[in-house]
């Protein structure tokens, strides 16, 4: 819970921030002084307030902000994104308008002789007979206007369409990975793997219904679910979480904990999870025979539990260690960073989730910055490494380039 508010604290500070730039750029910039600006401001200070409670409150069982709030934080996120991306042209168009505004003005010339005669000496001519140019206010407020409008249908643009994205089936990626110590007569063997479900305030029943049933349809030999079940506790989500009882495979379904089981009442859940069919492989093995060969198959506790007191880390070690080498071994682990150590034991593949494929451009670049392999296929330190999408969201029900999944991998004998 410590975790979680200092979260919700950092979070509400950023925010803050985020919405004064906002504030500035589509309110103060475009709107003169008076009560439009006024209600401006109190909108973004609510706005601004919106973001940590709606964190907090669902929390707290106040499910009813997860979608104003979580749909705002989206928005937000690229409004602020398309904003500063536009602040170079926005300056150079300021530069320009401003140097024709200068080259515009007439040249100083040199005070005309005054004339002395019987009518006195010649008028000089009024003082707004040459006004000077306007210095622009009013071209500055149609250029700030004009940026807000367009950021404001670009971001709503973008997070309509991730809204249709995330809410919309899970995608179905097959991927071949060939493993040199993997027997002929097992070539082929199939593992449906899914992870980052996020049962939670936005999502329920219907959405476990949908995946266990395209999973079925797999046909696969073994499932693999790889953390990230749930946001809240077994008494919020068993019901929803039930249908998982119904999945089908030849060689057995298997769990591994994700960070969130953390944050949801890990110990209720590994029983439940447990309860409705499914092994949970808490740094442990499980020996797989299939068409006259052997697989080992290895799940370890995710990095998260590490501190935290609720359950034992990774322990790589007791997954791993005294295994008869010649086997192939695939491990389930959460997070493609516990591959970094799982190479160190002879992993031949590793299957994680965690990173949502980055969920939402281009917040996958930042997401590298932390994990080795963000989607997809790659490699650790000689250990392949498979990551699937996840077939939920965490946050905003937005994805943007990074669609829900469900991968079916075909292991290969090289």
């Amino acid at each position: 819970m410590m975790a979680v508010l200092g979260f919700v604290a950092v979070l509400a500070l950023v925010t803050g921030l985020i919405h004064l730039y906002l504030w500035k750029r589509l309110v103060r910039d475009t709107t003169t002084p008076g009560r439009w600006r006024r209600v401006g401001g109190i909108a973004a200070v609510v706005l601004a307030l919106l973001v940590p409670v709606t964190m907090a409150g669902t929390q707290a069982g106040l499910y009813w902000l997860a979608w104003p709030g979580y749909l705002w934080l989206a928005l937000m996120f690229y409004l602020l994104i398309v904003l500063v991306v536009l602040e170079v042209p926005m300056l150079v168009t300021r530069l320009v308008l401003r140097r024709r505004v200068v080259a515009a003005e007439p040249t100083t010339a040199a005070p005309e002789p005054v004339l002395v005669g019987a009518a006195g000496p010649t008028d000089p001519p009024a003082a707004d007979a040459v006004a000077a140019p306007d210095h622009d206010p009013s071209r500055r407020l149609v250029l700030a206007r004009g940026a807000a409008i367009f950021a404001g249908l670009t971001a709503t643009g973008i997070v309509g369409y991730g809204v249709r994205t995330a809410l919309g089936p899970p995608q179905l990626d097959r991927v071949r990975i060939p493993l040199a110590k993997l027997p002929r007569s097992m070539d082929g063997l199939r593992i449906a793997t899914v992870s980052d479900i996020h049962l939670g305030p936005l999502r329920g029943r219907a959405h476990t219904e949908r995946i266990v049933a395209a999973i079925n349809r797999l046909d696969a030999d073994i499932v693999a679910v790889v953390g990230d079940l749930v946001d809240g506790s077994v008494a919020e989500l068993g019901a929803a979480a039930e249908p998982l009882r119904n999945l089908r495979s030849r060689y057995g379904s298997f769990f591994v904990t994700g960070n969130h089981e953390y944050y949801s009442g890990v110990e209720e859940w590994v029983q439940e999870v447990d309860r409705l069919g499914l092994r949970v492989l808490q740094n442990q093995r499980q020996e797989i025979q299939a068409r006259g060969g052997v697989l080992d198959l290895a799940g370890v506790n995710d990095l998260t539990a590490v501190g935290t007191g609720l359950a034992a880390g990774p322990d790589f070690a007791a997954a791993l260690g005294d295994r008869d080498p010649s086997r192939p071994v695939v491990l389930l682990a959460h997070q493609p960073l516990a591959a970094k150590e799982a190479a160190r034991y002879g992993v031949d593949l590793q299957l994680s989730g965690h990173t949502h494929g980055g969920q939402m451009v281009p917040f996958n670049l930042a997401v590298r910055l932390e994990q080795p392999v963000v989607s997809g296929l790659g490699e650790v330190d000689g250990t392949k490494v498979y990551v699937t999408n996840g077939a939920g969201f965490w946050g905003p029900p937005v994805r943007v380039g990074a669609e829900p999944q469900i991968s079916l991998v075909e292991l290969r004998s090289a």
